[in-house]
């Protein structure tokens, strides 16, 4: 995708889509309930999809020069994002590791990549993996480790329906691919195996 500067979602096209899909259920979307809520949609959208219009390597652009080679872990970093296929909402909990080479990044950048990619339409594959490339493309780690855990409304509301359930995706890079140890450690940390008490 290329990112553009400017870019605008058009929330009056939005709107006129929500009147449609009104009609098209069979309601009346002129009747005092439904009457603002092709625009309140449209906004919410607006909103939902953000991402869009926005190049999450910005977020990475401002590293520092560190001399520590160890481990840094940003777990329990809550998002919601858009299924593509059904344009249902899934929520859940992305844990990010890295291995640095010589610089850092501000953790709370960390978290600001994986809202980036979250606020469009989204697989939770795709977005496991868009998270390890990018860390690793931009502050050229040793190693990459993304865990994301999510509730997919399009399972448990509709289909199968079934509430509760949980899709667990992950993606190594690095040091953590080729090194069983070094997965086992950074699975540890990212999972809490272990050391629940801390």
């Amino acid at each position: 995708m290329i990112w553009e500067k400017n870019y605008i979602m058009d929330r009056r096209r939005i709107a006129d889509a929500v009147r449609e899909i009104i009609e098209a259920i069979g309601e009346d979307p002129l009747r005092p309930g439904l009457k603002d809520t092709p625009e309140r949609v449209a906004r919410m959208y607006e909103e939902l999809f953000a991402g869009m219009g926005e190049d999450p390597a910005m977020h990475l652009a401002k590293t520092f020069r560190e001399a520590y080679d160890e481990i840094v872990v940003v777990r329990d970093i809550p998002f919601c994002s858009m299924c593509e296929h059904h344009l249902m909402p899934f929520t859940g909990k992305a844990h990010v590791a890295y291995l640095p080479n010589g610089c850092v990044v501000g953790i709370s950048k960390i978290a600001r990549v994986v809202e980036s990619f979250a606020r469009r339409p989204q697989m939770q594959e795709r977005l496991t993996n868009q998270i390890a490339d990018l860390l690793v493309e931009r502050l050229k780690a040793r190693g990459v480790a993304v865990v994301v855990e999510a509730a997919h409304t399009c399972m448990t509301m509709r289909g199968v329906r079934k509430p509760g359930s949980s899709v667990v995706t992950s993606a190594l890079r690095g040091h953590f691919r080729r090194s069983q140890a070094g997965r086992n450690e950074v699975m540890s940390l990212l999972l809490r195996r272990g050391w629940e008490a801390v």
